[in-house]
């Protein structure tokens, strides 16, 4: 008798990039700890069992999360598919790029219909949560905050953070008819920064 399992999604924080996000750079690459970082979250996919391995390669548009699924997509010979729904979420289109990091930190600290800007977060992270469950048995390659959405519509909880990802981290989530269900968290950063 064949158990039957959940259809799986892989979701990968983008590595270590070459400047944090708010400093300056608006889509910055991957620093040397970053491409050593991807090269190990492909190695852990790769390792995989043949029928749990990920048969799709979804990325954010960003060059750190293009970079980070570089490596896995090479060891596979795949195309990354590009998904704008699983990028950055979007700041505020009056917002100095100086004004970011204030904006970014007061959301981070409280729930998803609270966050002020010019759309609504809530529908955001529904959004997010949307695009993932249609990516089925991916990999995908995203940011700190789309994970978390997407963590807070899978646990149902509407704090913006639950988890902190470190870079590179896997979580697995099991896509089923009720929606999607955490399967395993990955590695949490260290430290509060992101």
């Amino acid at each position: 008798m064949v158990e039957n399992t959940p259809s799986r999604v892989y979701l990968v924080r983008h590595a270590r990039p070459s400047v944090a996000w708010g400093g300056g750079a608006e889509d910055p690459g991957l620093d040397d700890l970053g491409v050593t970082q991807a090269r190990s979250a492909a190695r852990q996919l790769l390792s995989l069992p043949a029928g749990e391995r990920p048969s799709r390669i979804v990325s954010s548009p960003m060059r750190r999360c293009l970079e980070t699924a570089a490596p896995f997509a090479q060891a596979l010979g795949m195309a990354v598919e590009i998904d704008p729904l699983v990028g950055e979420i979007p700041t505020p289109a009056d917002l100095a790029p100086s004004e970011r990091p204030a904006w970014l930190s007061r959301a981070l600290a409280g729930r998803w219909g609270d966050i002020s800007g010019d759309l609504d977060y809530d529908e955001w992270r529904q959004g997010v949560a949307l695009a993932v469950g249609r990516h089925l048995q991916a990999a995908i390659f995203s940011h700190f905050v789309a994970i978390n959405a997407v963590m807070s519509v899978a646990t149902g909880t509407d704090r913006v953070i639950g988890f902190r990802p470190d870079h590179a981290s896997i979580t697995t989530l099991g896509v089923e008819p009720g929606g999607l269900r955490l399967l395993t968290l990955g590695a949490q950063a260290a430290t509060g920064v992101l």
